[in-house]
């Protein structure tokens, strides 16, 4: 690296200066996390990009977090689902079933606001990570779990998985052509949703610990936030007993016409969810005979002529492209091409919205991600590259007042795991921790 160039991990912003010189929203909030895989990383990512610092604890007998060895892009222990989840956090490798470890451990959370876990129900209490274990080392510490299926009753022991939760919790049943077999969503929804939902109920407990100076423990999971999501299907059907199907092109179950329709070229989606928009509809395809219609004239009317409505409109999509139907319609009514995931995530088009996430990786490369979806003010996020397992180590411990005499003592304790093993040891062996030639100071 040549002088004046920025190191490989620096972040690097176009935005003028003045606009870098006010702290970040979560500067000051310390978030120890012992978490793995998508659910909690997934919601303590927003944190951290909106400035949280953010300190994994890895399990350095188990290699870390098993999304560090996931392909494709995956070289020792990085890889770009790792980068996914776990941009601009730090990583401490400790075994917290080790006294020499947990003592670590505790040490952290005393300068904590909050402890956030995502493990099987029955987990948060054998490792004494709740706030019955932990407020007498800080009792403004907030302590929140994501399991499974939560820490109580006979489920608590079954481990909690995307694809599991939105086959039980009827998300599948309700995805998919009403002739096909129920399905998945393309993305992992139910992790996501449940980390935003943890981050959420953190930030809660923060606020209040930080008005009253007491913390406590907070509990959600998978199954709760996916049934959550169930959101008005779930009202109508415990309210009124109403059933709601799948429908063909992803239609909505009662608002029409509000689903994918097949053009000469394409798929587009159109919402029709303001009588306006009906209305602004038909005129603009040149349909008279439906706008004068009387069983298309309202809401309810519509649902019980869905058949011969749609059929008019399929036959009339079918007519022109996707893009010419776009330049007809966009502006009038509420409509969008359906894009491939590729489409979606043209670079420049993320850039031009602010949503590019890149950043430079000693093993990966370049790594480009989408962004924080969240605009602040003029904060603008700094992106940085995951942490290697234990990278931290060192940095956070000498920051917590060890010397390198005490750092030593704890490696032979087994506090970092095995002594004489490998993994996680370049942080507690250097206490400068990941300061140097990739700019992670």
């Amino acid at each position: 690296m040549t002088a004046g160039e920025p190191a490989a991990n620096e972040p690097v912003s176009s935005e003028p200066a003045a606009t870098l010189d006010r702290p970040a929203p979560l500067a000051g909030l310390r978030i120890v996390a012992v978490e793995q895989y998508g659910a909690a990383p997934f919601g303590s990512l927003y944190l951290a990009d909106l400035g949280a610092d953010v300190i994994k604890v890895e399990d350095p007998g188990s290699g870390g977090d098993v999304s560090r060895y996931i392909p494709p892009g995956q070289a020792g222990e990085d890889s770009l689902f790792f980068e996914a989840f776990n941009r601009g956090k730090r990583s401490v490798a400790l075994d917290l079933k080790n006294d020499a470890g947990r003592a670590v451990f505790e040490r952290l959370v005393a300068d904590a606001d909050a402890v956030l876990s995502n493990l099987r129900g029955d987990q948060p209490s054998r490792l004494r990570i709740t706030y019955e274990h932990l407020s007498r080392v800080n009792p403004r510490i907030v302590c929140v779990a994501l399991t499974g299926y939560g820490q109580a009753g006979a489920s608590a022991m079954l481990p909690g998985y995307d694809a599991l939760i939105q086959a039980e919790a009827g998300w599948a049943a309700l995805t998919g052509d009403p002739d096909g077999p129920p399905t998945k969503s393309g993305l992992s929804l139910v992790d996501y949703i449940a980390g935003l939902t943890a981050a959420l109920g953190l930030l809660a407990g923060v606020l209040e610990a930080r008005a009253t100076g007491r913390g406590r423990d907070l509990d959600t999971n998978l199954y709760d936030s996916a049934l959550a999501m169930l959101s008005y299907p779930a009202t109508w059907y415990l309210s009124s007993g109403f059933r709601t199907t799948r429908l063909p092109l992803s239609a909505h179950p009662t608002v029409i016409p509000f689903q994918f329709f097949r053009t000469a070229d394409g798929y587009l989606a159109l919402a029709c969810p303001k009588e306006k928009f009906f209305t602004a509809l038909v005129a603009a395809m040149d349909l008279p005979g439906v706008a004068e219609d009387p069983r298309y004239a309202t809401f309810d009317s519509r649902g019980g002529h869905r058949a011969d409505l749609l059929g008019i409109l399929e036959a009339r999509f079918l007519e022109r492209s996707t893009a010419a139907w776009l330049e007809r319609l966009r502006g009038v009514v509420p409509i969008a091409p359906v894009r491939s995931m590729e489409e979606a995530l043209d670079a420049d088009e993320l850039e031009a919205r602010g949503m590019l996430a890149a950043y430079e990786h000693p093993a990966l490369g370049t790594v480009r991600s989408v962004g924080l979806p969240i605009a602040v003010g003029e904060h603008v996020p700094q992106y940085r590259r995951a942490p290697r397992l234990g990278e931290d180590t060192g940095a956070l411990l000498s920051g917590l007042g060890y010397s390198e005499e005490q750092v030593a003592e704890l490696a032979r304790g087994g506090a970092f795991g095995p002594p004489g093993g490998t993994s996680g040891m370049s942080g507690p062996t250097s206490p400068g921790g990941r300061s140097g030639a990739d700019g992670r100071s």
